[in-house]
């Protein structure tokens, strides 16, 4: 037996496992804040009576992700998992309204279907042995452009154009999925090799991307299963 590709696998699982441990932990809380927050009718008030509130939340989840991901070669790990935490926390407070809009029936039923697309294109990221960069980079180029395109609909209002760009969503965050999956086992390769002190922070981040994959691939299939509340 190659006992030195061994432990080097076995390291690569490892670091995988943590990878797939903290953006577990992130979608519980990010679930269980959710959940209370959108069945304390004194939050509710409070967050939506004041749109300031979800403005300033948004401002604090886009510098949490970018001060993440461009300095967590400056943090200690203990302070970029109370970032990453402290953003999954925020995101269960402003994803609260979906409780108040959908069905608590479909929000599970599509939680459920998320986890199945989700593992699935996950496993196939980790275990294929073809390469994904060229469908990453198309998928990246189309989320670009799937912004843009939300953008310019915020004005348009069309139904119709609404419905292709959630159908969009879906595929270009499947496909993200696998891509995501495959790229962060490489780094964890390459660490176990350069410098494996890095690997517990870097977990943080390869965590951070599949949690945000999950939550858009969820709120995107969520237009399409989700059925209204009619009280």
């Amino acid at each position: 037996m190659d006992y030195t590709h061994y432990t080097g696998t076995r390291a690569v699982s490892d670091f995988m496992y943590k990878v797939y441990g903290w953006m577990s932990a992130a979608l519980l809380i990010t679930a269980g804040t959710a959940y209370y927050v959108a069945n304390s009718p004194v939050m509710i008030e409070a967050l939506y009576s004041n749109p300031g509130i979800v403005f300033t939340l948004m401002l604090v989840q886009l510098g949490l992700v970018f001060g993440i991901s461009f300095g967590i070669m400056r943090m200690s790990f203990t302070t970029a998992l109370g970032c990453f935490l402290l953003y999954s926390l925020t995101v269960g407070v402003t994803l609260s309204s979906i409780f108040l809009v959908y069905t608590a029936a479909s929000i599970y039923s599509t939680f459920l279907v998320t986890s199945s697309v989700f593992g699935a294109m996950a496993l196939y990221g980790y275990t294929t042995r073809r390469d994904l960069t060229s469908m990453g980079s198309m998928a990246v180029m189309l989320l670009f452009g799937l912004i843009v395109s939300q953008l310019v609909n915020m004005f348009l209002r069309s139904a119709q154009f609404d419905f292709i760009l959630s159908a969009a969503g879906v595929v270009i965050f499947t496909l993200l999925t696998a891509y995501d999956a495959q790229k962060i086992k490489q780094l964890g390769q390459r660490l176990m090799m350069e410098d494996p002190s890095m690997t517990a922070k870097v977990a943080i981040i390869g965590a951070l991307t599949l949690y945000l994959d999950f939550v858009n691939l969820f709120l995107y299939l969520l237009r399409f299963m989700g059925q209204r509340r009619r009280d």
